[in-house]
């Protein structure tokens, strides 16, 4: 049977120059980009490592967007140097970076169409099962 490798993950988005810029300025690629109608309705964007891309494309009319409804992870092992590079840049964070119990380091924003995004640095702990987390009283 052959393998498989994860090609792209497609955001829906109500506004897809603005997310472009959002992803953009986290240091994303722009690979391809189609406007109609005088509107951008589709980005692919690449980061810097690996070889995955995430695809925004227009949210169809009638349709809703459900905020929340995904968690984007880009890795990076400069994780602070990243967060106040984007802090200066005036990028808002929801929680800044912070030890995880399970090991990794992550800071989170919302992209400007509430899809959560994490920073975050796994290390050498990436691929490893993490350790459970008891919940507190």
């Amino acid at each position: 049977m052959p393998g498989l490798n994860f090609n792209h993950a497609m955001i829906y988005s109500r506004n897809v120059a603005a997310g472009s810029e959002f992803y953009q300025r986290l240091g994303l690629e722009v690979l391809e980009a189609v406007d109609y109608n005088g509107m951008r309705v589709y980005a692919r964007l690449k980061a810097p490592e690996g070889e995955g891309t995430i695809a925004l494309h227009m949210l169809e009319r009638g349709k809703e967007l459900q905020p929340g409804a995904i968690r984007l992870y880009f890795e990076t092992r400069n994780l602070e140097a990243l967060c106040k590079r984007l802090e200066k840049a005036g990028m808002k964070f929801t929680k800044p970076p912070a030890q995880m119990p399970w090991g990794w380091k992550h800071a989170y924003l919302d992209d400007p169409d509430g899809h959560e995004v994490s920073l975050y640095w796994a290390g050498s702990k990436r691929l490893k099962k993490s350790r459970p987390v008891k919940p507190r009283p």
